[in-house]
Order: C-alpha cells, then structure tokens, then sequence
C-alpha cells in the first residue's frame, strides 16, 4: 500500500470525552473518525456548509488499540482506501502527535454518494476522484 498524502488534523480531547474509566470513551472515537472527514472534506472541496456533503456514511468500524485521556496530544490521519461507481472508502489513524508510533485505534468506513433531493444513490464524479487522487491508496 502507497498512499501520497494523508489529511492529518488534530483531536481536542474535552472533558465530556472522559468516561469514569479515566478515558475517552468509545462511543466518541467515531466522533474522532467524523471530525476526520469533516477535515478532508474542508481541505479539499473547501466544504463548510451540511449541504455541501454529499455523501451519506453507510459503514464504520473502529479497533481500539489503547485508551485515550484527557492530556493525551492527538491526531487523525486518512486517506481514501478505494473508490467505486458511488461508493468509497477511508482508512483513519488515530495517533499521538508527539510519537505517530503510539496508536490509539484505527477505523475504516464507507461512504456512498448521495442526492438528498431525488433521496437517491448517485454515481462519484470524475471532479471528486481527481481531487482525491493524491490521497489514495494505489
């Protein structure tokens, strides 16, 4: 696998992350992996309005490999894994800033194109695949 660039933002860990184990808890590692793509969508469609995401998100899946607290210095790396006739797919890292060696977990989810107002699935443009071209997996 040979990925040119990666999105990598970083992670606010806030207070209500914490759950009474003392780390974040799991329910919100998938808000991790959404801010994850609210970055990738920002850096490059420059997407900041709901409307502007055309996608609805039809899988995810999230492996914990070793808790987060609440001074930990967090990032999210991702790229495109694959891409199909509507559908593609993102591979996450979440990993401390200082050391990208320490993973905390790792995701993957599908995405399929989508027209909320036909409320139909709807074929990836050839914009969309040219703009990821750089951050996918080949």
């Amino acid at each position: 696998m040979k990925v040119h660039k990666k999105i990598i933002a970083d992670i606010n860990i806030r207070f209500k992350d914490i759950d009474l184990m003392g780390h974040v808890n799991n329910a919100v590692f998938f808000t991790y992996l959404e801010e994850g793509r609210k970055a990738l969508f920002q850096t490059l469609f420059d997407t900041v309005e709901l409307k502007d995401f055309s996608f609805i998100l039809a899988h995810i899946r999230c492996d914990f490999i070793r808790p987060i607290k609440l001074n930990d210095s967090v990032i999210i790396q991702l790229w495109i894994s694959e891409t199909g006739k509507k559908k593609f797919g993102i591979k996450y890292i979440l990993a401390d800033k200082k050391d990208e060696s320490t993973v905390y977990a790792k995701g993957y989810s599908v995405q399929v194109f989508y027209d909320y107002k036909k409320n139909k699935t709807v074929a990836i443009s050839k914009e969309f695949i040219d703009k990821i071209s750089d951050y996918t997996e080949n």
